[in-house]
């Protein structure tokens, strides 16, 4: 018995250290994925040479987003091939009014990813970083309006630090802008604050509705975004005819693909896969300092790479925001449990959210469970 106990208490102590472990790898690598899709885009659209085009890169990640998810639908259903198939014609063709829900947020996304691109090629990327939490903002007051959701004192008041230090940076980034634009590189720095703004926007109210998707059905969340990528393929499809149609046709799909940019678009398609699976081991706390460490990183790099220049306000801004995340991420007072179920709402549900995350991974070994509380990226 008492050998027993003593096992009993070493393999417990052993698997506390591991999962200790996987918490600091998970953190490291939310961290690297959050600045890495950054820094990489800014990048590859500053190279000098062919430039790709951003709307065919769109494209190809959500091909490969619908690929991975039948892929993962594929292994639920153990490699039966006719019952997958089946699967997925009752979910999506007989079904088609569930399906068509879908339409918006993936409308949302499909613009969403552009803007993005949009964004990186015309801010510097430590700012894009800084501002682009404002999603967080919109993402919690579309939540309380549209889900009923409620926030505590403290989020509220890490909100409101949030805008300030977007402004503040804002302010810091608004006496650079002649600079910026006058540098040769044909950025326009209102374009891409424009593009930023809206993004954070269309990812707060697409990131909430498709939580409520979620929550008022019982399908797989691989089965809504093999959804949600056909809209999105076939609208991307559509505003690459429309913006660079006939540039495509004469140089082709793949026109200014390298090495780097392959390496963007895996990024951003698998990014929220990873995500998901390594949420599992960290907390919302952890979540919330990888974000802010991620800003940290970005900056750091954006000064070696980029030649950013970092000085007192902006220092300021990016503090105020990385402490409002981290505050913003504080889980609720236990004193309130009747309002545990109204958790904090995820910032992208197609990107990085954490509640959902973990509620991603049951499902891949049960089969349909019920829906998670936020979602899933590139977000």
């Amino acid at each position: 018995m008492a050998t027993q106990a003593v096992e009993e208490r070493t393999g417990s102590r052993s698997q506390s250290e591991v999962n200790r472990r996987l918490k600091y790898i998970s953190l490291a690598v939310l961290v690297v994925q959050n600045a890495s899709l950054i820094l990489s885009i800014r990048y590859v659209r500053t190279l000098p040479g062919d430039r790709f085009y951003a709307t065919s890169a769109v494209v190809m990640a959500e091909l490969l987003k619908v690929a991975t998810c039948l892929i993962i639908i594929l292994l639920q259903k153990r490699f039966n091939v006719k019952e997958t198939v089946y699967f997925l014609v009752d979910s999506i063709v007989f079904q088609y009014k569930d399906t068509l829900k879908l339409a918006v947020p993936s409308l949302i996304y499909t613009l969403q990813n552009n803007l993005q691109y949009i964004a990186i090629s015309n801010l510097p990327a430590a700012t894009f970083q800084v501002t682009y939490q404002l999603k967080i903002l919109t993402t919690a007051l579309f939540s309380v309006m549209m889900l009923r959701k409620s926030l505590s004192r403290v989020q509220w008041v890490s909100l409101l630090l949030l805008f300030s230090g977007v402004a503040v940076v804002q302010v810091q980034q608004e006496g650079k802008k002649e600079a910026s634009v006058s540098d040769g590189t044909n950025q326009n720095y209102t374009v891409g604050l424009v593009a930023v703004v809206i993004s954070c926007l269309s990812s707060g109210f697409a990131g909430v509705y498709f939580e409520k998707i979620l929550k008022g059905s019982s399908a797989s969340v691989w089965m809504r975004n093999v959804q949600l990528g056909i809209f999105g393929t076939a609208l991307g499809m559509l505003g690459l005819w429309w913006k660079d149609g006939a540039a495509i046709a004469e140089h082709g799909f793949l026109f200014g693909y390298t090495d780097m940019v392959w390496c963007v678009i895996f990024n951003q398609a698998f990014g929220g896969l990873l995500v998901a699976v390594v949420v599992k081991y960290a907390d919302n706390i952890l979540k919330g300092f990888a974000t802010s460490f991620s800003i940290v990183v970005s900056t750091v790099m954006s000064v070696y790479l980029f030649g950013f220049h970092v000085d007192l306000l902006f220092s300021a801004g990016a503090g105020l925001v990385i402490g409002a995340v981290y505050m913003y991420s504080l889980p609720k007072a236990s004193s309130a449990p009747s309002s545990s179920s109204s958790s904090a709402p995820s910032a992208s549900p197609r990107s990085d959210g954490g509640a959902e995350m973990e509620a991603f991974l049951p499902k891949a070994q049960g089969g349909a469970a019920s829906p998670p509380p936020a979602v899933l990226v590139t977000d």
